[in-house]
């Protein structure tokens, strides 16, 4: 595994760590707008990402050899990510991270087994999105280009800016100290480069399924946004800044992705 994969699988990590480091600098945790702005834009991110960097290089790997039918690995694999993530939803004990239960959040946070559990189903898909563009890249995909796998990288680094601040400024908050909120922010996207690099090597071994795992991470991260960040960024008088930061993120993750791949 070259340097130039390492790099790119921590490039997300990166992002999560400097988001988890506001709770070190600022004195009080985010606004609700700001909040809904954060979400919505990590949201827009995310459905960019999953289309641009996933289903489209999917379907144009199985052209070749399914013609008009190249969509079945497509619509397949992104089911099956759909599927994995409710089970994992249904299996776990879920917690939605919102600023806005900050303070009921105190009760829960002896459980650090239950936060760390939620956190991981969140980042479980990004970081197998990152790991199955970079074994692409690897495998010598002629649709994913090293630009391309930097691009998506670069991407979710940026959504998990604020996914990482969202994280540890709420536990601070709840009465968690700034460094041990810092390192459960941090913590929280270890799991990214982890299931990268595990994807990377699951793929080198079914080569010929590439376009299902695209697009089962394209169909993991959506779930994500639609059960996780959509609701999220829409609760509250501050919609229609989550909307617009939504777009905004969509607009980023698709100007990266088609300029630099």
């Amino acid at each position: 595994m070259t340097a130039e994969v390492i790099q790119g699988i921590m490039i997300p990590f990166l992002g999560t760590t400097l988001g988890s480091a506001c709770v070190l600098l600022m004195k009080d945790r985010f606004s609700k707008a700001v909040e809904r702005a954060l979400t919505g834009f990590a949201a827009g991110v995310m459905v960019a990402a999953s289309v641009w960097s996933l289903l489209i290089p999917a379907i144009e790997q199985s052209e070749d050899s399914l013609g008009k039918l190249a969509f079945i690995p497509a619509s397949v694999g992104f089911l099956l990510g759909i599927g994995f993530l409710l089970l994992l939803d249904k299996l776990i004990p879920h917690l939605h991270l919102d600023t806005d239960k900050a303070e009921g959040l105190r009760s829960k946070l002896p459980d650090k087994t239950l936060m760390l559990l939620a956190v991981t189903l969140h980042n479980i898909p990004e970081g197998m999105a990152v790991g199955v563009v970079y074994a692409g890249m690897i495998y010598g995909s002629s649709e994913i280009t090293s630009a391309a796998a930097l691009a998506l990288a670069m991407g979710i680094a940026i959504q998990n800016f604020p996914e990482g601040a969202i994280i540890s400024m709420p536990l601070h908050a709840s009465g968690m100290s700034r460094f041990r909120a810092f390192m459960f922010g941090t913590l929280s996207g270890a799991v990214e480069p982890l299931g990268a690099l595990l994807t990377i090597a699951a793929a080198g071994m079914i080569i010929p399924a590439m376009p299902y795992l695209l697009s089962f991470a394209a169909g993991a991260m959506i779930y994500v946004v639609v059960e996780e960040l959509i609701p999220e960024m829409s609760a509250g008088e501050h919609s229609n800044i989550g909307v617009i930061s939504f777009a905004v993120g969509f607009t980023v993750m698709m100007v990266l992705d088609v300029a630099l791949g």
